[in-house]
């Protein structure tokens, strides 16, 4: 019974952590908690495909995640017409 328990927590562990994705938080946080950056992500213009600071987040956080990153900082943005365009820095 243990070792089905432990299997089932072991699961949901890898799923848990394989489904999280990258959080935006400010630079204050990221010096506080000493976090090692990475390197930095930028979207630009892309024909309304991201026409709201939720897919602006949703894209950036999908960025930092495939440079490895648990974080980004937003350093610049802005609504160029129907598009948001940024560009952040992404810390482990």
């Amino acid at each position: 019974m243990k070792k089905i328990f432990l299997g089932i927590t072991f699961a949901l562990t890898v799923v848990t952590f394989g489904a999280s994705s990258a959080e935006l938080i400010s630079k204050d946080e990221a010096h506080k908690f000493n976090l090692e950056y990475i390197g930095d992500v930028s979207v630009g213009a892309s024909s309304g495909e991201i026409s709201s600071p939720t897919d602006l987040h949703a894209k950036l956080s999908k960025l930092a995640d495939d440079k490895g990153g648990r974080y980004y900082v937003i350093i610049a943005a802005r609504e160029h017409g129907p598009n948001f365009e940024a560009v952040a820095e992404v810390f482990k």
